[in-house]
């Protein structure tokens, strides 16, 4: 029997994660598995979902899931369709986008509509309240939608590198706390 804590993987949103950004900062630091997808630029949910799968089926045991803006999409259209929806223990996802706006890029528009099924593990979704792709309100239905527990960061943008969050150690607080329930 493996005793070794579950895997925790990394799901970046549109254009990937750069080098400030906090996801990177984890990577580095913890040792967490980004889950690299094909095409950053012109991302598809059908192949994001798909690389999301296989890794998640090549996992030694169920993983934890830290999803940032379309990684959120991906989080809620994967567990929509799959059928191995055990292989997750939980998701921290944070900053998810509204890509059913007008003024989404033309890039995203694969990932309408947004699911709104109830997510089959446990959930924490971290807000800022003044991200400018998602409104609070937008935001606060996709949480109850999915069934995640919802946690207002304060103003920070879109919580990513430019939002100047350095290793985000109140968000790697959300992450330890979903992992100790």
């Amino acid at each position: 029997m493996n005793d070794a804590p579950s895997p925790v993987l990394l799901l970046p949103g549109w254009q990937n994660s750069g080098a400030s950004h906090w996801q990177t900062l984890w990577e580095q630091r913890y040792g967490y598995m980004r889950v690299e997808q094909d095409d950053w630029q012109r991302p598809r949910r059908g192949d994001w979902m798909a690389r999301l799968e296989e890794v998640l089926l090549a996992a030694d045991r169920p993983c934890w899931l830290v999803a940032h803006s379309l990684g959120c999409q991906l989080v809620a259209a994967w567990a929509a369709h799959t059928r191995h929806g055990s292989r997750v223990r939980g998701a921290l996802m944070v900053a998810p986008p509204d890509t059913e706006r007008e003024d989404m890029p033309p890039q995203l528009h694969s990932w309408r509509p947004v699911p709104r099924q109830h997510l089959p593990f446990r959930a924490t979704m971290v807000i800022s309240a003044d991200d400018p792709y998602c409104t609070l309100r937008r935001a606060g239905t996709m949480a109850q939608d999915w069934g995640a527990t919802l946690v207002v960061a304060g103003a920070l943008g879109h919580l990513n590198g430019e939002s100047g969050l350095g290793s985000w150690d109140e968000g790697h607080l959300l992450l330890t706390a979903l992992r100790s329930t």
